[in-house]
């Protein structure tokens, strides 16, 4: 579990529907991995036999820079600084793809995740690459994002989703209104808590290759992604203007369910998966691979960073 400055070019496994794959004893390259994912999206590592989050947190750390997270969508528990659970979300339900952090102003460079505990079954972190996406789209969709940006909504409350403790680090109003303004996050107060929200760009260039990238989380964090009976209920409870998060065209428009359909369609087909195994490091480059999580029955436990 340690990490060498002077190992070899990488040579991993690609496979068909699997993201690549590297088998280890006992060091990887930090500086070799983030090449190979800045140009491939991700590298699964298996064989570092990670046990536990101190494990997981000595080889992230030797990997970047770890992030304290903020606008959090869903909460975590914190092991370390930096260091987090997986988003605690129904384990009936899936992730759909999504890019961490894509509508914040400071966003991780990498994911990086380790399994400590696979479930029994599912609860696979899929990946898929953004370039293939984009280039996937139609282009008039592409073109109408490019021009606008995108819209997320999101209402915080004490009852359903990330609190503003668990998304501003506070729940100090002050300094929740200067982190806004600091970040270029419309505000509002009202009665049942606070409403945000903030425009960003869909599509990005990759810093270090410079291929243009599906970037966003346009379908993941809209209405029209939930579970028919969750969305329901959510619009039966708060009403359309009061859903937890939700997402438009930058301009206000409203998004329709066909354009969420082509979206997950397109990433399901770009996607590729391999079953956790108890040990195993995923590292994913946050801006060329977007990333979810599938449905799962039993225990999972898979410790997270978000890292520069």
């Amino acid at each position: 579990m340690t990490v060498s400055s002077a190992l070899p070019a990488l040579h991993a496994d690609v496979q068909p529907g699997k993201p690549p794959l590297l088998r280890v004893e006992s060091a990887v390259d930090p500086q070799a991995i983030r090449a190979f994912v800045a140009e491939h999206g991700s590298l699964l590592i298996r064989g570092l036999g990670l046990r536990d989050a101190a494990d997981a947190e000595r080889v992230f750390r030797q990997l970047g820079h770890l992030m304290t997270e903020r606008e959090a969508f869903a909460p975590r528990e914190r092991y370390a600084q930096g260091v987090y659970s997986a988003s605690k979300w129904p384990p009936n339900q899936q992730m759909c793809m999504h890019h961490e952090l894509s509508y914040a102003l400071g966003v991780p460079n990498l994911m990086l995740f380790a399994c400590v505990v696979p479930s029994a079954s599912g609860g696979a972190t899929p990946v898929a690459d953004a370039a293939a996406v984009l280039e996937a789209l139609p282009p008039e969709l592409v073109e109408r994002f490019e021009r606008l940006g995108w819209l997320l909504i999101r209402n915080y409350n004490d009852e359903i989703g990330a609190s503003l403790a668990d998304a501003f680090g506070t729940d100090d109003r002050n300094a929740i209104e200067s982190y806004c303004r600091a970040n270029a996050i419309d505000f509002e107060w009202h009665e049942s808590g606070l409403r945000t929200r903030q425009r960003r760009n869909a599509v990005v260039r990759h810093p270090r290759t410079g291929r243009r990238c599906w970037f966003n989380q346009i379908a993941f964090l809209s209405e029209w992604t939930m579970a028919v009976e969750l969305r329901e209920y959510l619009l039966d409870v708060y009403r359309a203007d009061g859903l937890p998060f939700n997402t438009a065209f930058g301009d206000g428009e409203p998004i329709g369910p066909d354009v969420f359909q082509v979206i997950n369609d397109v990433y399901e087909a770009h996607t590729v998966r391999e079953p956790w195994q108890a040990g195993d490091l995923l590292v994913v480059d946050n801006l060329r691979a977007a990333h979810g999580r599938e449905a799962f029955e039993g225990p999972r436990e898979v410790v997270v960073a978000l890292a520069e």
